[in-house]
């Protein structure tokens, strides 16, 4: 597939809609001094590009009582057993992140728990899975940065 192209307009609208990915297209319209219609298209165009892939909500854990935050480094016993450990972790919902990583730890998850015990038990989890030679784990003491659309401004100068 050939680059796809983004213009200003483009840039406008996905800065939009990753402020807010619920705003109506009436109103990233209205803003630009563009046709909703255009607003779609534009928008379709991206999607199929593969450049936006669907969207997502930003919840406060805080407020749904799940605060706590820890990251979990995990070593395998072989690097062969890397697809069936990440299954397991897979099963565990607590877990929302996980990458396969060099360097110290073969694998790196973020887990999300309602606090101390709760983070004790999905961690115990992680270290039962078969394959998982031990674990290591960080507690996020606060999320200070989480910013999308300063990479994003990133990109497009790059462009």
């Amino acid at each position: 597939m050939a680059k796809f192209k983004l213009d200003d307009t483009d840039h406008q609208i996905l800065d939009m809609l990753i402020e807010n990915t619920r705003t109506p297209f009436t109103d990233i319209a209205k803003k630009l001094l563009i046709s909703a219609g255009t607003v779609h298209v534009r928008v379709k165009k991206m999607e199929e590009a593969g450049i936006i892939i669907g969207s997502s909500l930003t919840l406060d854990y805080q407020k749904l009582g799940y605060a706590f935050i820890a990251y979990v480094g995990v070593f395998l016993k072989n690097t062969s057993q890397t697809k069936f450990v990440l299954e397991r972790i897979n099963e565990i919902p607590f877990v929302t992140v996980a990458h396969v990583t060099t360097g110290k730890f073969n694998v790196f998850c973020k887990v999300r728990a309602r606090n101390t015990q709760h983070a004790k038990d999905i961690i115990f989890q992680l270290d039962d899975i078969e394959g998982v030679y031990r674990t290591e784990t960080m507690i996020s003491l606060e999320e200070s940065i989480n910013d999308k659309k300063r990479l994003m401004h990133s990109i497009f100068q790059d462009m």
